[in-house]
């Protein structure tokens, strides 16, 4: 540790916690890895959650004069969010969100999350402009410093156009709020110099006519390389100027704290059609006429080579379109999108009238159902992380993103397939915003084979002469400058304007402390350097491009690491390991990585669904784990042979644990747990005051060989979960019925011979043992169930019905394709439901989305059954998982608290909640302050038996 990082840390430490003062090898590897392929490992990373901290920290930093670098989801390309110094990191605390003006206007802090935003306006009919392709992943802070833009905002939309108001702090610490006329006047006298600088430089760039002209011309395209210059031709007020300086600046001027939007309209209708031509030229001539549609305008037009299409040609749905088009094909993505049928309808026939002199492979057909509709984007969205899987171990995957005015895209195009072609990049794909000339180009990239250094360099030289002098177009975009562009920003804008970027910086930050070597660089090779490796560690994730999509939908993001810091380190290991290089960090890396990255694991697989590569990192954690518990493998058989045994023990845990509860209290017993576990290492059980008492799987046994009837009723296999053979109900559940008996009574409610498999107490799906990463008897459980639910389903003649729906998931994977595997959700509602009369519930209820119904599709089927029984279902917004994960709501307890923080103030006005997982269920109770039950026990408390039967019965 260097003495000023000493003296930083001393600094900070008595106005921070010690445990967001980060400066741990593992932790500053993992948190400061973004999705570019440049590395730099912070020095010290300090978690903020308050503008009070951010300037502490500034304050501090320029004590010590260390660089500052903030950092908010990480999904920038560019090399915008790393440093070798200090890391600025968004905490918990910068989430919020306010709808202004009936939804016209938004105020966003910057670790909102680009779809939450939308989700929170979309009551109102509503969004915010930018949409970039990670909005499921980036933040606003990271939207609004790199000016982001996406499918459908052009330019017109863009951060810089809706920005209505900004809170921000300044190098020196000043807060400004542009929203409060006491902030601003005050301002106004404390920076008056710096105002009136930027006044002054406003003035001589409106009255440089060239210079001026060049400005309008570079910001009719996209463009986001170096500062936004437009703010001098567009405002003379010094407010507004800094205003809109900040947008774009990454980082570089100042920390924007919140921001707020002037929102656009979410027309409610949408239709999109994938156009197919025979070659480019014919898909850029066809751009050129959509563009010209003025009085019925398209959202969007997204182009996409052969090469793009080829890379997802594979995916479920695509293969009879793109699979076999001729070589030189290429694709137009359109989409137009309107408030009424009439007005879709007009503006799907422009289109279609647009390009009907331009040939193509296919007629034009515009899709409005919702499956293909998202299907289409899907696989656009999907195209970068796509390459990247395929590329060869060890390569990075390098994106650039140029524009070109419209009237030239065609001869553009053309020629950066060549300049592509001569630099030995075949393989590259193209695609992009056609709409406004704006497109990426994406190719895998080794930079440790002898040459190939080299070889980049001169593709990005002739590259920065292609677009930015020969076509006057833009080095980037919407990906921002970042370090990958900053060479070669003096050669796209000109000496004048390059000057007047340096006097900006200058005015903003004196000491260049902010984010140095971003944007503006002196180093001309500073795109070259500080490059990512990309060793080998696992083929289970190898592909992942560090993107960080999957980073949301972690129930630990908030806790130790995310699936993409998990992957970070494994593959730093696997590169000290193969290098044989550092032992001593290896061992500390390990230890570390034992609790952040195995044990705090939920291991759901919920990272895989919005990866686009589908990298289910579970999967290497589960892998990982059976390495290091090889040796408990005769414990995980004894268990597995004796299972009921096991499970018997537990339901007496349960019980003796009940008993002392009501005996003395829930308080004492909270804090005579807390002190077992403590004295015994975390090695006994978490007590939650939910926990539940114990099951009682004896009243199966009448369900278990049932006389057979002469009658018509269906007959459905009901297999109970361990988990709802151990566990009863919780002491906040008004109905002391258990699942076991909730769903029984709704089956018989609803007409149906239920049988439950003789010997069930011995058997389980293996899921508990899978995630311990005891595999073998998993398989065997597996095995073992499957010849059970055989024999009991009539070789799978009567469907099987699972009251858990993980369980259920991993049967779908495990078990005979002869079986019909039902969940409770689908169940109830192609089953059950139609055999009942519902009256439903007034008061509100809460929805518990699991993992596994996300991994099934089944979110839709979930709200339709929610809202059968229910007038008002809410559905938590950030809640993606529980982070319960069978037994970790015991074992690491605080894990699920880290997952569902946040939850108790969304369902406060809420009665109860339901969902369809028993172990869940406990951990929502525990920290969702209402009771959380079986979906079961809605549908028994809102129906009685229909007096007529339907015919949509199982069996």
């Amino acid at each position: 540790m260097t003495p000023e990082l000493r003296s930083l840390i001393d600094a900070l430490e008595p106005d921070l916690p010690a445990n967001r003062l980060i400066h741990d090898p593992l932790k500053t590897l993992a948190y400061g890895t973004d999705a570019s392929f440049y590395r730099l490992i912070p020095q010290l990373v300090v978690q903020v959650e308050s503008e009070r901290e951010v300037r502490r920290v500034l304050e501090a930093c320029r004590e010590q004069r260390m660089p500052v670098t903030f950092r908010a989801a990480g999904t920038s390309l560019s090399g915008q969010a790393v440093t070798d110094s200090v890391l600025i990191r968004l905490g918990r605390g910068w989430r919020r969100s306010q709808v202004l003006e009936e939804g016209r206007a938004i105020r966003l802090d910057p670790g909102v999350i680009g779809t939450s935003a939308n989700q929170v306006l979309a009551p109102y009919g509503r969004k915010i402009g930018p949409d970039p392709a990670s909005i499921g992943a980036c933040q606003i802070g990271g939207i609004a410093a790199n000016n982001a833009s996406g499918m459908c905002c052009g330019t017109a939309q863009n951060s810089y156009r809706t920005v209505r108001d900004l809170r921000l702090i300044l190098a020196d610490g000043t807060l400004l709020d542009t929203a409060d006329t006491e902030s601003v006047q005050a301002f106004r006298r404390s920076h008056a110099a710096l105002l009136d600088a930027l006044e002054r430089l406003a003035r001589e760039t409106r009255a440089n006519r060239d210079l001026a002209d060049k400005i309008r011309h570079k910001y009719r395209l996209k463009n986001t390389v170096g500062y936004a210059l437009n703010s001098l031709v567009d405002f003379e007020d010094g407010i507004e100027i800094l205003k809109h300086l900040m947008i774009g600046s990454e980082g570089t001027l100042g920390f924007i704290s919140s921001i707020t939007y002037d929102t656009v309209p979410d027309e409610a209708l949408k239709a999109a059609a994938l156009v197919l031509f025979p070659d480019m030229g014919a898909a850029c001539r066809a751009t050129a006429a959509l563009k010209g549609l003025t009085d019925t305008p398209v959202a969007a037009v997204e182009l996409m080579d052969r090469a793009a299409l080829r890379s997802v040609e594979d995916t479920p749905g695509m293969a009879d379109t793109l699979q076999g088009l001729p070589d030189g094909a290429a694709a137009l993505l359109v989409d137009v999108r309107a408030e009424d049928e009439a007005t879709l309808t007009t503006r799907m026939d422009a289109a279609r009238q647009a390009i009907a002199g331009v040939e193509t492979l296919r007629p034009v057909d515009f899709a409005r159902d919702a499956g293909t509709y998202a299907l289409y984007w899907n696989i656009r969205k999907g195209m970068f992380p796509a390459v990247g899987a395929v590329r060869e171990t060890g390569t990075t995957v390098v994106i650039e993103d140029v524009a070109f005015p419209m009237e030239q895209l065609e001869a553009g195009v053309s020629e950066l397939i060549d300049m592509l072609h001569r630099h030995g990049y075949e393989n590259a794909i193209l695609f992009g915003h056609a709409l406004e000339g704006n497109l990426h180009f994406v190719f895998p990239q080794g930079f440790e084979a002898p040459g190939e250094v080299e070889r980049y360099q001169g593709m990005m030289d002739e590259l920065a002469q292609l677009v930015g002098v020969r076509y006057g177009g833009s080095l980037k975009g919407e990906h921002g400058t970042g370090r990958n562009m900053a060479p070669y920003v003096e050669l796209e804008w000109g000496s004048e304007a390059y000057a007047l970027m340096w006097a900006i910086k200058g005015l903003f930050d004196p000491e260049g402390l902010l984010n140095p070597e971003v944007i503006l660089s002196r180093n001309a090779t500073i795109h070259l350097e500080n490059l990512k490796p990309l060793p080998a560690a696992d083929p289970l994730v190898d592909k992942c491009i560090e993107c960080g999509f999957c980073e949301p939908v972690c129930p630990s993001r908030d806790l130790t690491l995310t699936p993409r810091q998990r992957i970070v380190i494994r593959r730093e290991l696997a590169r000290l390991e193969a290098n044989g290089e550092d032992p001593a960090r290896q061992r500390a890396l390990w230890e570390a990585y034992a609790y952040d990255g195995l044990e705090t694991c939920a291991a759901t697989g919920l990272c895989a669904l919005p990866c686009p590569v589908n990298i289910n990192t579970g999967d290497l954690v589960r892998a990982l784990r059976h390495e290091r518990t090889a040796h408990q493998a005769g414990r995980a058989r004894f268990a597995g042979k004796y299972f009921a045994g096991v499970t018997a023990t537990a339901r007496l845990a349960l019980r003796t644990t009940d008993g002392v509860r009501r005996l003395v209290g829930p308080h004492t017993l909270g804090r005579i747990s807390a002190i077992t576990r403590r004295v015994s290492g975390n090695r006994t059980p978490h007590w939650l005051p939910s926990t539940p008492t114990a099951a009682t799987p004896g009243m199966l046994k009448p369900y278990q060989n049932p006389p057979g009837r002469a009658d018509d009723r269906p007959t459905v296999v009901y297999l109970p979960s361990c988990a709802t053979r151990m566990f009863g109900a919780t002491p906040q559940e008004p109905d002391r019925r258990s699942t076991l008996e909730l769903t029984l009574a709704v089956l018989e409610k609803a007409g149906f011979r239920v049988i439950v498999p003789a010997g069930v107490n011995d058997h389980c799906c293996g899921m508990a043992f899978e995630s311990k990463g005891q595999f073998e008897e998993a398989e065997r459980k597996a095995r073992a169930l499957n010849d059970l639910l055989l024999t009991r389903s009539d070789q799978g003649r009567h469907p099987v019905l699972c009251d858990t729906s993980p369980c259920t998931l991993r049967m779908q994977g495990t078990l005979s394709n002869a079986l019909s595997l039902y969940e409770p959700v689908r169940f109830l509602r192609d089953h059950v439901l139609p055999r009942l009369e519902v009256e439903r519930k007034r008061e509100p209820i809460a929805l518990h989305v699991t993992c596994s119904s996300q991994h099934q599709g089944l979110q839709e089927c979930f709200r339709e059954v929610a809202e059968a029984c229910a007038e008002q279902v809410v559905v938590p917004t950030g809640i993606q998982c529980c982070g319960f994960a069978g037994d970790k709501g015991f074992t690491t307890p605080e894990l699920n608290a880290s997952a569902v923080n946040g939850l108790r103030e969304q369902v406060a006005h809420c009665t109860a909640g339901y969902s369809n997982s028993r172990t869940c269920e406990i951990g929502l109770t525990a920290h969702g302050g209402i009771p959380y039950r079986s979906i079961f026990a809605l549908v028994d408390e809102v129906s009685r038996p229909a007096a007529v039967r339907g015919s949509a019965a199982a069996g």
